[in-house]
């Protein structure tokens, strides 16, 4: 997939709509944005279709922001290794993220 994606920002809430090779489009929450080995990668999470999605699944792809920022190129992640890679270095910033939220006291 090589697809170039709009970013919509309303009220602090970062969404992007996500189109599948089968043409069907998903709006997505913009989870995080992070690098590993030198890429950039994006974490969504899928905000409608929980009838054919499960609706604990988030997609990584790799990315790169175009122009003024409000744009996204999004490219599937190529191999196993690579995926792992990436899967692990979201997993462990999810982590940190709930430790921050934590011991600032805020309860999820």
């Amino acid at each position: 997939m090589d697809n170039i994606n709009k970013i919509n920002s309303e009220e602090e809430e970062f969404t992007l709509t996500l189109t599948l090779d089968n043409g069907m489009e998903i709006e997505c929450a913009i989870i995080a944005t992070f690098p590993v080995e030198g890429r950039n990668y994006i974490a969504l999470l899928p905000l409608n279709h929980h009838d054919v999605l499960d609706p604990e699944e988030v997609f990584l792809y790799r990315c790169a922001t175009i122009g003024s920022g409000n744009t996204v190129d999004l490219d599937t992640i190529k191999t196993d290794t690579e995926y792992n890679k990436v899967a692990d270095a979201f997993d462990a910033l999810i982590e940190a993220t709930k430790m921050v939220r934590s011991m600032a006291g805020y309860n999820s």
